[in-house]
């Protein structure tokens, strides 16, 4: 009997975490295991109708706006996952560690602030296990410009991208035995091959 854990994907812009996670979920289907997927804007109906608000490029939110936005669409969401929590596998592609990364690291807003709103909405919700994707500016540039469309959080300059991977990595060496760094560097095929034998592991 497979554990039902909660498991998260996190990674800047073109570390391939979504590529990852639609791949996790391939798997988790073809092998019969419940699951459900969700995002982060985004999930839940109405996160999904705040995800468009976030991230359209017309869009010209100042920090704490965004911040608050974000959390929102979190808020929004909780309640799907209390529903699946210990019946299904959660897949969150985004969560807790990028408003930190992004926010507190890269925005440089006031991390308590956002831990005592992160902490009310999730309350007893733990993540089990999180997969960190991390890439260096050279690719990460490669692969936004092959995107079709860029939304607003594709547009930040090196230096904003540079300290939020740095805080994303910050957040994993404080508890490294629940995280996995992933080389996005590397290729593909190879970091496929590892998170699978890593979900085997965990589930």
């Amino acid at each position: 009997m497979s554990k039902k854990l909660i498991i998260v994907f996190e990674g800047i812009e073109g570390t391939g975490k979504s590529h990852h996670i639609n791949n996790v979920a391939k798997y988790l289907k073809k092998n019969k295991k419940k699951f459900i997927q969700i995002r982060e804007p985004g999930g839940s109906k109405n996160s999904e109708i705040i995800r468009k608000l976030i991230l359209n490029n017309k869009s010209s939110f100042n920090q704490y706006t965004d911040l608050l936005l974000y959390l929102s669409a979190r808020s929004e969401n909780i309640e799907l996952i209390k529903e699946n929590i210990g019946k299904k596998i959660i897949l969150i592609d985004r969560f807790t560690d990028s408003t930190i990364a992004y926010q507190h690291y890269g925005m440089g807003i006031n991390l308590q602030f956002i831990n005592n709103i992160n902490n009310y909405l999730l309350k007893n919700i733990d993540i089990d296990f999180t997969f960190l994707n991390t890439v260096d500016q050279r690719n990460m540039k490669l692969r936004l410009m092959k995107r079709k469309d860029l939304n607003r959080y594709d547009k930040f300059n090196n230096i904003f991208y540079d300290k939020v991977q740095k805080g994303f990595i910050k957040i994993l060496k404080k508890n490294p035995k629940k995280y996995m760094q992933i080389d996005s560097n590397l290729s593909i095929d190879h970091n496929e091959k590892i998170i699978l034998n890593k979900i085997n592991d965990l589930i």
